[in-house]
């Protein structure tokens, strides 16, 4: 089985550490195919910049789809899966998405814990996409200064323990999130540490892909994620329009 790990983040060293991650998490078999962002910003935080970073996630979709038996969105906020859905037949799995269906099989509510407050709003607005309000007791954020964003699992390590700890007694939460890219693989590291279940995002995603596929998941032919109608475009990426005029 091939999945497409593609990081809508311009920062090839977060792709690199959440491929270790899920290429350890995947069953015998399933290969890891990685693909970064050609262009936009080293790593989302905000309402605007998921929108730039989606539209960049359907372009390297459509020039990858074909390719694999399905793919992960690898950024938290899940940016242009809904849309990936539409367009595309393989199964697409985000990465949040993933981590949050998984944390329901746990426990009754969830707790996100990230590493910067700019990422809070947007993040709140993914738990609300998915229609997981009533299971997420909390998002919470640190603030202060970040010296280095790829390395910022081990730069606040620490910080980020304490506030999930936090988190399970003031919120309530029965199973921890440790989201964002940049804190792939943190999860396994401190688990023994939180006194509840800790999710792996990336694994998780890798789990559900492979889960998916095995279960023969099809392309709707009807429903609100059918195939939209072929439409005319201009000064779109060549295989992204192809796609969206039916022409692939």
């Amino acid at each position: 089985m091939n999945i497409l790990l593609l990081n809508p983040n311009t920062t090839v060293s977060m792709t690199d550490r959440m491929l270790a991650v899920g290429q350890a998490a995947a069953a015998p078999g399933t290969v890891l195919k990685p693909v970064t962002a050609p262009r936009g910003v080293p790593y989302i935080a905000t309402r605007a910049e998921a929108q730039i970073g989606g539209a960049i996630a359907l372009e390297m979709l459509a020039e990858h789809h074909r390719d694999v038996d399905g793919a992960i969105i690898a950024a938290f906020g899940d940016p242009g899966l809904l849309g990936a859905r539409e367009l595309f037949d393989i199964p697409i799995v985000g990465m949040a998405e993933a981590a949050m269906l998984s944390a329901c099989m746990l426990g009754r509510r969830f707790s996100i814990v990230t590493f910067a407050h700019a990422l809070g709003p947007w993040y709140e607005d993914c738990v609300d996409m998915h229609g997981m309000r009533g299971r997420c007791a909390s998002v919470r954020t640190l603030n202060g200064k970040i010296m280095s964003v790829p390395n910022v699992q081990d730069e606040k390590e620490d910080l980020l323990v304490d506030m999930a700890c936090r988190a399970v007694e003031e919120d309530e939460a029965d199973v921890i999130i440790l989201g964002g890219a940049p804190l792939a693989g943190l999860a396994g590291r401190v688990r023994e540490r939180i006194p509840v279940p800790v999710i792996e995002q990336i694994g998780a995603a890798v789990k559900q892909v492979e889960a998916l596929v095995a279960l023969g998941a099809r392309k709707a032919t009807a429903g609100t994620f059918r195939r939209p109608a072929a439409k005319e475009t201009t000064g779109l990426a060549p295989a992204l329009a192809r796609r969206i005029e039916h022409r692939d």
